[in-house]
């Protein structure tokens, strides 16, 4: 795509930098791919949003970098360019719409692969693309232009909306309803049972049966590996653009907000409900039974035993305050200075209470 072109479908302004020798950058360039910074060459296109990597800009070989256009950008305008520039509002969004546009993804082939097995009563939407050795059960429905690759498992019943991208592996149980444009990465399962047992008068655990609902709405995105567990009763429901990391667990009864993005091993326990707007960094655990309130930041590593209020921000075991939470561990890697000098402390005193003369 000539860079000029690119331009225009990114909402970009053009600038030719300013380098040693002039004016630099050709808006006929062909721009091939998005790369690094530092791993850009002629025909990549590279950006800049984090100031850390500015002193970078005089050393790129890209033939474009996208840069800040509003007055947050004018210290990296102090660094010169060697080669055109894109002018954007948002450089980091810009940039996930150039990768957009210049991936050269091949989709599958539309229909359905003769390895496939698909039940007879299963209804199948236009133009699909159903992959090799794919089991597709009674009753079930796959909504149009939906994307399903090799090996992935639909169970009875279950409801498949429109312009789906469901990987190799993954496992769709029975009457799970998933809505339109959700992408479910390899090897995640939807609607296993959930973890319910009552413990018998012998000491033995009696499963409680897990039927109930799970339903994925529109726009969201599940990782790798990732686990929605069905309820006894009620449902398990994760709302309209949530975004869901690799190897999280998300228990029976579970509610997860619009919007809210759950990284990397997070694990959510039964009947918590996770608002909207939401972010749960890295290996964060919450216990069972719990509201985490709208707009709620807990850092990695995080564990919640109690429901948060809309906006707090908090990190540590118990989860508290952020502020406090960085106080404490500021302190703590001191703890053995300090109990070394309360031991001198108490000795002192010792030592003076024994040379202080009896009344």
């Amino acid at each position: 795509m000539k860079l000029r072109d690119l331009a225009d479908r990114l909402h970009c302004r053009l600038e030719r930098a300013a380098g040693p020798a002039g004016l630099v950058g050709n808006e006929d360039a062909d721009i091939r791919r998005v790369a690094g910074i530092e791993q850009a060459g002629p025909g990549d296109l590279t950006f800049l949003a984090n100031p850390r990597y500015q002193a970078l800009l005089g050393q790129t070989r890209a033939s474009a970098v996208i840069l800040a256009a509003s007055a947050s950008g004018d210290a990296v305008r102090a660094v010169p360019a060697t080669c055109a520039v894109l002018r954007a509002d948002n450089p980091y969004l810009a940039f996930a719409h150039a990768v957009a546009l210049l991936a050269q993804a091949t989709p599958p082939a539309k229909g359905v692969d003769r390895l496939s097995s698909v039940a007879a009563d299963a209804a199948l939407g236009p133009d699909v693309s159903i992959g090799p050795f794919v089991t597709i059960g009674s009753g079930a429905t796959i909504g149009a232009r939906t994307i399903i690759f090799p090996s992935a498992v639909i169970g009875a019943g279950v409801q498949l909306g429109d312009d789906c991208v469901i990987h190799s592996h993954v496992s769709i149980r029975e009457r799970v309803v998933i809505g339109h444009r959700v992408i479910v990465q390899d090897g995640a399962v939807l609607g296993s049972d959930g973890f319910g047992f009552v413990k018998q008068a012998d000491g033995t655990h009696l499963k409680i049966p897990q039927h109930a609902a799970v339903v994925i709405e529109d726009d969201v995105e599940i990782g790798a590996n990732t686990a929605i567990d069905r309820p006894a009763v009620g449902e398990t429901r994760i709302h309209a653009g949530a975004k869901i990391d690799n190897l999280v667990q998300i228990a029976h009864g579970v509610s997860v907000g619009a919007r809210a993005l759950l990284a990397a091993q997070v694990g959510i326990a039964g009947s918590t409900v996770i608002e909207d707007d939401v972010v749960l960094a890295g290996q964060v655990g919450v216990a069972g039974h719990l509201r985490i309130g709208k707009g709620a930041v807990a850092t990695a590593q995080t564990g919640i035993p109690h429901s948060l209020d809309a906006g707090e921000f908090v990190s540590g075991y118990p989860a508290i305050k952020n502020r406090d939470w960085l106080k404490a561990s500021a302190i703590f890697r001191q703890l053995p200075a300090l109990k070394k000098q309360i031991a001198e402390l108490e000795q002192r005193i010792a030592e003076l209470e024994q040379k202080r003369p009896r009344e």
